[in-house]
């Protein structure tokens, strides 16, 4: 997609831990098998369930390789894999992201997500990314309540030389967002990053408060903010699906950021997640350098995860 510039070689070292435990569940289903049949596919099942695709997203690959299957007498077990790949490419791509910014004005990015997934790290990245494209950025700390993490992102604002926007701990962070929102239009900013309050996501306090400083921010910019980018820990499987449903609901997701892949055998969450909410997967998180989030592709993510080595 041109945003980032890494290699498949790069993806596939991320993405080692769920590319084996796939291919290995894959193996041991295809074994002393010569056709697909009716106990493959119910094994199959398993196979992307315990993967963590997710149990909606599982039936309806299911249900599309059910009858891809039925129309034809004999399919051998080496055509499988093809299968597998069409059916999840069609899910990943009817959500697939452009990542573009716009091109004139004030671009607010609201970053949203529970502590610990990585939501603050994932924001100092995607500004050192920014700024390599020659956009001026800026960061907003409107996570007022948890301790240090203003400070974790003045770290990060001053590793990769943007501006910050801090007020007081414990500050309403609707402030902090109405102060950035202004100050970056004064100051022709390209980018703003919002870091936003990451307590638990059956918090309707911090629900209520994530659209609360969408409304102040829109007092300055009626369209936005232009993007809210999810932050979720890939390691938590099924858990992150839990997570995204509340944010979702309460701040019009626009894409999601999947994190810490590279620790996980859980990457088929990838799949399910995007499939059910209907989002894109803007990034990957792949490793701890500054360099290690990057732009899902769809096809680049399925080669490497089809990839016979």
């Amino acid at each position: 997609m041109g945003f980032f510039t890494k290699s498949s070689d790069h993806l596939l070292s991320g993405i080692a831990k769920t590319k084996l435990a796939w291919t290995q569940r894959l193996k041991k289903t295809l074994l002393g098998r010569s056709s697909i049949d009716a106990d493959l596919l119910e094994e199959l099942e398993e196979v992307l369930l315990t993967s963590d695709v997710g149990a909606a997203t599982t039936e309806k690959i299911m249900d599309r390789l059910t009858k891809r299957v039925s129309k034809e007498k004999y399919m051998k077990v080496d055509e499988l894999d093809r299968l597998l790949y069409e059916e999840m490419s069609a899910l990943l791509t009817a959500n697939e992201s452009s990542q573009t910014t716009t091109a004139d004005g004030l671009h607010v990015v609201l970053v949203v997500g529970v502590n610990g997934a990585g939501k603050t790290t994932s924001i100092g990245k995607l500004a050192k990314h920014y700024t390599k494209q020659g956009k001026r950025v800026m960061l907003a700390a409107a996570d007022t309540f948890r301790a240090g993490a203003v400070e974790q992102l003045r770290l990060w604002s001053e590793r990769v030389s943007v501006p910050l926007v801090a007020l007081n701990e414990g500050s309403d962070p609707a402030s902090v967002a109405y102060t950035a929102v202004t100050r970056a239009q004064n100051e022709q900013i390209d980018v703003l990053l919002v870091d936003t309050a990451g307590r638990l996501h059956n918090n309707i306090n911090l629900m209520q408060e994530l659209a609360k400083i969408k409304r102040v921010v829109q007092k300055v910019i009626p369209d936005a903010p232009h993007e809210v980018l999810l932050v979720l820990d890939g390691g938590t499987g099924q858990n992150a699906f839990a997570q995204a449903k509340e944010f979702s609901q309460a701040t019009s997701v626009t894409g999601l950021v999947l994190t810490k892949l590279d620790g996980t055998a859980k990457g088929g969450v990838v799949i399910g997640i995007s499939d059910e909410l209907e989002v894109a997967i803007n990034y990957i998180g792949i490793g701890e350098g500054v360099d290690d989030l990057i732009p899902f592709d769809v096809k680049e993510f399925l080669d490497s995860l089809f990839k016979n080595d």
